[in-house]
């Protein structure tokens, strides 16, 4: 972890679990006021309890936000800069998983996933930008996934809208660069937390559906992943790297395997990179 910083605000989304609650303890740990978003309140007791373990209770604010309405970001966003007079970091967190075999996937959900990782990310970075612009300083960290650049079959739309987050970053990193802000993108693999779980519980198909056994092979591949993927402290490590570096880069793939599947993406022809999927997707021999 890196030394204390003079004191700055971080303001974060979807601190009630994972890599959010982690991720605001460890800032508060090396110096940042926090301002600890979430979308239902009566979730806090993990991060409270994990805050007050860690000896920073006192660096955290937690408050109530829903990233899909835009009348609870701005008070929000309001609120952290009329109380700290700035924002000097966002973390871009919320979200969650929506699996499915893309013929299945009713519009609502598609439409839901979208609200809330791509739509809801670009409300609150647009609610925060006016008052970086203004003190001509900040850095925007958006939680991207392997599955922004890798599009898995059975999760198209939480790949879609990952990869919709990192064209948006890429453009608004290049239209912040000259006002000294940094746009940034972490994309991890797996790893132990509940995202995929929950991602599963709405995804499965009917017994009836053409494709069932392919959604069998793909929840026991996924369980299977989870169940030996290592906890998140990596992730959290790399994000307050990022966080404090006075030049962060664009990308920062984190996890096991990520970077080697992303060289096999760009090298590879892609016909080989489809066996290879199929070959793993393949249902097994009854």
């Amino acid at each position: 972890m890196p030394g204390r910083i003079k004191e700055r605000t971080a303001f974060i989304t979807g601190c009630s679990s994972g890599f959010g609650l982690l991720t605001a303890v460890a800032l508060a740990q090396v110096g940042y006021h926090v301002i600890a978003t979430m979308r239902d309140l009566s979730r806090r007791g993990g991060l409270d309890k994990h805050a007050a373990e860690s000896g920073v209770a006192h660096k955290l604010e937690v408050i109530q936000m829903d990233v899909t309405k835009p009348d609870e970001v701005n008070a929000a966003v309001s609120q952290a800069v009329g109380r700290y007079g700035k924002i000097d970091l966002l973390v871009n967190n919320a979200g969650f998983a929506s699996g499915g075999f893309a013929e299945e996937v009713e519009l609502d959900e598609w439409r839901e996933q979208f609200e809330v990782n791509v739509f809801g990310l670009i409300a609150v970075t647009r609610a925060v930008l006016p008052h970086m612009r203004a003190q001509k300083s900040g850095t925007i960290i958006n939680i991207s996934s392997i599955s922004g650049r890798f599009g898995f079959p059975g999760l198209a739309p939480y790949a879609a809208s990952k990869h919709a987050v990192e064209g948006f970053s890429e453009s608004l990193r290049l239209e912040m660069l000259p006002y000294g802000i940094h746009v940034v993108l972490i994309e991890p693999g797996s790893y132990r937390t509940a995202i995929w779980e929950k991602g599963l519980q709405k995804s499965a198909s009917p017994a009836s559906s053409p494709y069932a056994a392919q959604q069998r092979a793909l929840t026991a591949r996924v369980e299977q992943i989870a169940s030996s993927a290592p906890a998140p402290d990596e992730v959290v490590r790399t994000i307050i790297r990022a966080a404090t570096s006075p030049r962060p880069a664009l990308r920062y793939p984190v996890g096991r395997g990520v970077r080697f599947s992303l060289l096999m993406k760009q090298w590879l022809p892609w016909r080989w990179l489809e066996s290879i999927v199929i070959q793993k997707m393949r249902p097994p021999r009854s």
